[in-house]
């Protein structure tokens, strides 16, 4: 009989209940639970509600009884970065703050005073982002210090996920990495840097890595949802992580973008890539699955469009504005979607249409041009880190794999490979629930490595391939956009 996983997938905007099975050599999905995420304001901050969605899980697990009666194990993906901070009873102590909470707006200037920026990137080899969890800690124990003898455990969002379904605590290994506070050398916490945050490093439990076997879901949550046994093994935790895992390629020549709410560009290697220049242009090395390390950088990503998609009270579907887009004139205006500003502005379409007044380019007005804006702008970010990573990486980028959710947008995987002038291949569209499953199934002994599990991937999945066709005044509007690169 065919070994069934369940890969729990949650982003910022949805979560999903996705089983896998693999039979007659291709691994089948099936979607059974679908659920909205979001974050909550309350007086001023941004929250995540955790205890709901355990419940979607539990809810999610009720259908999975529905279909299949035997699954062999389950585990959780997320974002990365958000923590949990739990009280000697297990409880949790203050709510989940969501990374774009603005909370920790002119934190990192703040750190910078008690340790040196180019020495924390020397210790962590990973991005500076002001929603990092460094930053957050810091800034909670400004907040509420009281916690600090409080707090008896630190976990990250999947993690405490894990905890609910199986009473066992662990900090999985490629979430940790997205902290800034794991020494990118050692692989462990660098107690300097949880000096900075102010509170205890007791708190902080060793590394769990992807792949591993924390127990077995709770009985009373076996016996609400009608299963005998089921164990939780944590996969890369950080959606990213599992996401890449899933890359239909066997060799080191490529280039990824895990294509969300935030677009992850980058390359997989064997050893971190901390260098000077890497520090400079911003790259993270974060873990990766199989002793790997997914040397990238975040762009703003599918986020820009979503926000404008809510600002137009959802009048237009995702594939309405893409059409829209395909249909209005090319390259009216630009930004650059990584400045700050964009993070989360109180009205999307507004901030990029006072970018555009700023600049002294054409503004923006219908939803159309708004649009193209947007994915015109995300196809230079990813040509600019092309070039970045050509720079520090010393294997041969031919090529790029466009994996996740926004693979399905035939728009802007043209235009991404018309702006790079690199092929570009675009799926698995649920590559971090593949990935995800495929950690499970390589823990059950179904798989026996990541190349084994990443050609079930090709076997399995269609994958599209787009052609650099159109270079038209690309080059004339690079020039631009790296120039609104330094627009404040």
């Amino acid at each position: 009989m065919a070994t069934t996983c369940i890969a729990v997938d949650i982003g910022a905007s949805s979560g999903r209940l996705i089983a896998g099975t693999i039979e007659d050599g291709k691994l089948n999905i099936v979607e059974l639970h679908r659920f909205k995420n979001g974050m909550t304001s309350k007086e001023g901050h941004e929250y995540w509600d955790l205890e709901r969605l355990f419940q979607e899980i539990e809810i999610g697990l009720k259908k999975v009884y529905e279909v299949y009666a035997d699954v062999a194990s389950i585990g959780v993906d997320t974002w990365g970065v958000d923590y949990v901070l739990l009280d000697e009873q297990g409880e949790l102590i203050q709510k989940v703050y969501a990374y774009r909470d603005h909370r920790t707006d002119f934190t990192m200037e703040e750190v910078f005073i008690e340790i040196n920026r180019n020495e924390i990137y020397k210790k962590t080899g990973v991005q500076f982002l002001q929603f990092n969890t460094l930053y957050q800690l810091k800034e909670h124990y400004k907040m509420h210090p009281e916690d600090v003898k409080n707090a008896k455990i630190y976990m990250m969002v999947p993690d405490y996920l894990h905890y609910k379904l199986s009473g066992k605590v662990s900090v999985e290994y490629t979430n940790a990495t997205t902290t800034q506070m794991l020494n990118v050398q050692a692989n462990t916490w660098d107690i300097d840097l949880i000096r900075v945050t102010g509170f205890n490093k007791n708190i902080f439990r060793e590394p769990t890595p992807p792949g591993t076997k924390i127990g077995q879901v709770k009985p009373e949550i076996l016996q609400k949802i009608g299963f005998a046994s089921m164990d939780v093994v944590v996969p890369a935790t950080h959606d990213t992580g599992s996401a890449v895992a899933a890359v239909p390629a066997v060799d080191k020549e490529f280039a990824y973008i895990s294509s969300g709410t935030w677009s992850l560009m980058g390359v997989e290697s064997d050893v971190p890539i901390a260098s000077e220049l890497a520090g400079q242009y911003n790259f993270a090395n974060e873990g990766g699955v199989c002793n790997t390390y997914r040397v990238l950088k975040n762009i703003m990503g599918l986020w820009l469009i979503q926000e404008v998609q809510r600002m137009y009270d959802y009048k237009y579907s995702f594939a309405e504005l893409v059409e829209l887009a395909e249909a209005s004139e090319r390259f009216t205006c630009l930004i650059y979607p990584n400045h700050e500003r964009f993070l989360n502005p109180i009205d999307m379409v507004e901030e990029i249409q006072k970018f555009c007044k700023e600049t002294d380019q054409t503004i923006p007005m219908t939803p159309g041009e708004i649009s193209r804006c947007i994915f015109e702008s995300l196809a230079f970010q990813y040509k600019e880190v092309l070039i970045q990573l050509r720079e520090i990486y010393d294997v041969p980028i031919k090529r790029i794999h466009i994996i996740g959710g926004g693979s399905k947008n035939l728009f802007l995987n043209q235009l991404c490979a018309d702006f790079t002038e690199c092929d570009v291949y675009a799926g698995p569209d649920e590559a971090t629930a593949i990935g995800n499953l495929l950690m499970q199934f390589i823990t059950n002994g179904v798989l026996d490595s990541l190349v084994d599990a990443r050609q079930l991937v090709m076997a399995s999945f269609d994958i599209t391939k787009f052609e650099p066709t159109n270079q038209v005044e690309i080059n004339e509007q690079w020039h631009k956009f790296r120039r609104l690169g330094h627009a404040k």
